[in-house]
C-alpha cells in the first residue's frame, strides 16, 4: 500500500455540523430522532494533536482487512509513540508504506495474507511518520 499525502487546502477550523445524539440503528429509523441535539465539529472529535496530524491517502489492498481500502484519507498522528500491532505510516528504505508495527518479530505487516512481511534489518532505513488514528472510506462515489 502506497502513500501519498493530501495537498493542504483552504479548510475553516472549526466547521460545527449537525449532530444527531442517538444513536443510528440498522434497521428503520425512529420518528422520535427527527431533531438535532447539538453540533460536532470533526476536527475536535477527530484530531488531538494539531500540530502533529496530518491526513495521507492510501493506494492498493495490503491493509483491507484493517478496514483501509483502496483511496481511503488516513489520518495520522505524529505525537502517539508507535507500539506493537498498531497501524503506522512508515518509511522504510525512503518509501511510504501504510502496514501494521510488529516490533517483536521486526517486521512491518500488511493486513491482506497475499502481501509478505517487510523485514526490518540492520541495513533497513526505517522512519516511523505516525500512527494511524483515523481511516475515512468513501462508501458510493459523487
Amino acid at each position: 500500500m502506497k502513500i501519498t499525502r493530501v495537498e493542504k487546502r483552504e479548510v475553516a477550523s472549526f466547521l460545527p455540523l449537525p449532530f444527531f445524539t442517538s444513536s443510528v440503528p440498522a434497521g428503520f429509523p425512529s420518528p422520535a430522532d427527527d431533531y438535532i441535539e447539538s453540533s460536532l465539529d470533526l476536527n475536535e472529535y477527530l484530531i488531538k494533536h494539531p500540530s502533529s496530524t496530518y491526513f495521507a491517502r492510501a493506494s492498493g489492498d495490503s491493509m483491507v482487512e484493517r478496514g483501509i481500502m483502496d483511496k481511503a484519507l488516513l489520518i495520522v498522528d505524529r505525537a502517539i509513540e508507535p507500539r506493537q500491532g498498531q497501524v503506522v505510516i512508515a518509511a522504510i528504505n525512503g518509501e511510504l508504506t501504510c502496514k501494521i508495527l510488529d516490533i517483536q518479530n521486526k517486521q512491518l505487516l500488511a493486513a491482506n495474507p497475499s502481501y509478505a512481511p517487510v523485514r526490518i534489518t540492520e541495513d533497513s532505513e526505517l522512519l516511523l511518520e505516525g500512527v494511524v488514528i483515523h481511516v475515512i472510506n468513501t462508501l458510493c462515489g459523487p
